[in-house]
């Protein structure tokens, strides 16, 4: 089997994006020509109209298959009539691409939506898994023809901390424990603007997670980044990839933040990188 390059992107808030760094991603998608590219969610920063302008212009020119993940930030702000009744109405210029499967070479990218309209609790920013949701994606799974793996793409990281009124994705266990009893070789994710690659353990078996950082002025401890993702036929490898060519390892925290919240002011220039020591999770 051939290598399957796919680019993993995330959080590009457009309306505060780092177009240093968009224009850095374009380069190496048209240079590297991966065989698709995945954004887990957040195009925008408040849902506007310019901002899903901006978000469809870019994606529609990168020129390979793209898959999109909604996010929090990019349900309707300041209208909450479209955002009960029509709330994907401003992706109407890349519907297809919305929560779209893509079939690849040895495995399928599946989508779980986890940001919802409403929910009951004060924080709609953080994430939700609906049965209806959840039952979708894991009949995809199990459509796959066999020997076919999956990619399953997420917003927000399927982790319950935190207290149960305060956990940061809502039934992400449930979830997680779902698709730890089928093929699947991880789940990507954004929302935390930070890279991770860890194994959460369930009572089915563990289960992969990995999150993409941001591509927005909206950093947390790293630099704006996206992963490389090569699939061989028997290993996923990522590697983090930022301007500024620090090593994965001191890319990726260690483990997914209660508080998703950038912790500094837009556009402050980071102040240092993650340097803990980190050792390679098991290749599922």
């Amino acid at each position: 089997m051939n290598n399957t390059l796919l680019f993993h992107l995330s959080d590009i808030h457009f309306g505060l994006e780092d177009n240093q760094a968009l224009d850095w991603v374009k380069h190496e998608i048209s240079t590297r020509r991966p065989d698709a590219i995945a954004i887990t969610g957040d195009l925008t920063m408040r849902a506007r109209h310019s901002e899903f302008a901006a978000a469809t212009q870019w994606i529609r020119s990168l020129g390979v298959p793209v898959t999109v993940e909604v996010g929090n930030h990019d349900m309707p702000y300041f209208n909450p009539i479209e955002r009960f009744f029509d709330p994907y109405r401003r992706f109407r210029g890349m519907a297809e691409l919305v929560e779209r499967e893509l079939d690849l070479p040895g495995f399928a990218i599946v989508p779980l939506k986890t940001a919802v309209r409403a929910q009951p609790r004060l924080n709609w920013s953080k994430g939700w898994v609906t049965d209806a949701a959840l039952g979708k994606c894991l009949k995809a799974i199990d459509a796959l023809p066999d020997g076919q793996m999956a990619l399953v793409a997420v917003h927000h990281p399927l982790r319950e901390v935190g207290t149960e009124g305060t956990a940061l994705t809502k039934n992400g266990l449930k979830a997680l424990n779902e698709l730890a009893r089928r093929p699947v070789l991880a789940v990507l994710s954004g929302h935390v603007h930070d890279a991770f690659d860890i194994v959460e353990q369930t009572k089915n078996g563990p289960v992969r997670m990995i999150g993409a950082g941001t591509l927005s002025k909206r950093t947390r401890s790293t630099p704006p980044s996206f992963n490389e993702l090569l699939w061989d036929g028997e290993r996923l490898k990522v590697k983090v990839r930022n301007l500024d060519d620090i090593d994965s390892q001191a890319m990726m925290i260690d483990d997914v933040p209660e508080d998703a919240t950038p912790p500094r002011h837009q556009g402050e220039p980071v102040a240092a990188v993650n340097q803990v020591p980190r050792t390679d999770p098991p290749v599922r």
